[in-house]
């Protein structure tokens, strides 16, 4: 084991700094959505707190939340929380997988300086896959969080559908073109039923 940085210049130097972009840009994602799903919690505690005891100031509200947990710790406890059980905490802990993987192991491509073609697209192609399941995950929480901050407004539909698309092409910009279309998922064939 040497170290990190080499004398030795790296075969794909471009090839290198776009799929650090892209990881670097997957773990900003994968920061947000733990903040987003922290922050939809923090207001369904608060909530519950002022309907158990409606004169409950503000200080005395945010004082009775718990604190702040870790992303699986958040996730149990929102799917416990009455409020949880109207979101899909399948998607939800998925997403939390794929931001485990882009915040360990993102970015383990071995030493840069002898890191090949082939490996780096097949990495890349594992990272492509586990920022879809991040972005899935992001706008199902986002779309709370626009509920929570503007109650009365409407969700953007267009937005919310063409939401893991725009992730994609922001994430991976410089890399498409070197990339295998994503697999799709069908929705119509009667396999694809949810369990």
């Amino acid at each position: 084991m040497g170290w990190s940085l080499s004398r030795f210049a790296p075969p794909h130097p471009e090839l290198l700094d776009a799929l650090l972009l892209a990881v670097g840009r997957g773990l900003h994602l994968a920061n947000a959505y733990e903040n987003k799903c922290q922050y939809v919690l923090r207001i369904g505690n608060m909530v519950t707190a002022s309907k158990a005891d409606p004169a409950l100031t503000l200080d005395e509200l945010i004082a009775a939340t718990p604190a702040d947990r870790m992303l699986g710790g958040t996730l149990h406890s929102l799917a416990n929380h009455p409020m949880g059980v109207t979101m899909d905490m399948d998607i939800l802990h998925k997403a939390r997988e794929a931001r485990n993987f882009i915040a360990h192991e993102g970015a383990s491509i071995g030493y840069i300086w002898c890191a090949r073609l082939e490996p780096i697209l097949q990495h890349t192609v594992k990272l492509r896959t586990a920022v879809a399941d991040l972005a899935a995950g992001d706008n199902l929480i986002s779309q709370w969080c626009h509920g929570l901050e503007e109650p009365y407004a409407s969700q953007p539909t267009d937005w919310i559908a063409g939401y893991p698309d725009l992730i994609d092409r922001w994430v991976f910009a410089d890399l498409l073109a070197l990339l295998p279309e994503p697999a799709q998922e069908q929705t119509d064939s009667p396999d694809s039923t949810a369990d």
